[in-house]
């Protein structure tokens, strides 16, 4: 079993910057792919970003490309989400899963994860 916390969420107006940070426990080791998804109100649930923890690859939604990195601290078993210009439409519940593998699909597919933390809100203002 892996647990995730996110934390970081909060309030910032539109063109500031926040972190959202990740931190998992439990057998880690397990763990081959970890994504931020965002959920705003009446939206489906999108992938922003994801980490392949084995190579440290990564990969971002089109919309975040340029403005958020994700990263991770092998130390703290922690997984950051940098973002930066934020924008109105950045505003919604962030949501940080993890995957066992293999990966089926793209890897915004959401049957490709086993454990969701609680989410962290995060509100855009003008």
């Amino acid at each position: 079993q892996v647990q995730l916390v996110e934390s970081g969420g909060g309030s910032v107006q539109a063109g500031g910057s926040l972190r959202l940070s990740c931190a998992a426990s439990g057998d880690t080791n397990s763990i081959r792919l970890i994504t931020w998804f965002r959920q705003a109100p009446g939206k489906e649930r999108e992938g922003v970003a994801v980490l392949f923890t084995g190579s440290g690859g990564t990969s971002y939604a089109d919309s975040v490309k340029g403005r958020f990195t994700i990263s991770q601290d092998k130390a703290q078993n922690t997984v950051h989400l940098q973002m930066n210009s934020l924008k109105l439409e950045d505003a919604a519940m962030y949501y940080c899963a993890a995957g066992r593998g293999p990966i089926w699909g793209a890897w915004n597919t959401r049957s490709n994860y086993n454990y969701w933390g609680q989410g962290t809100q995060v509100t855009v203002s003008s």
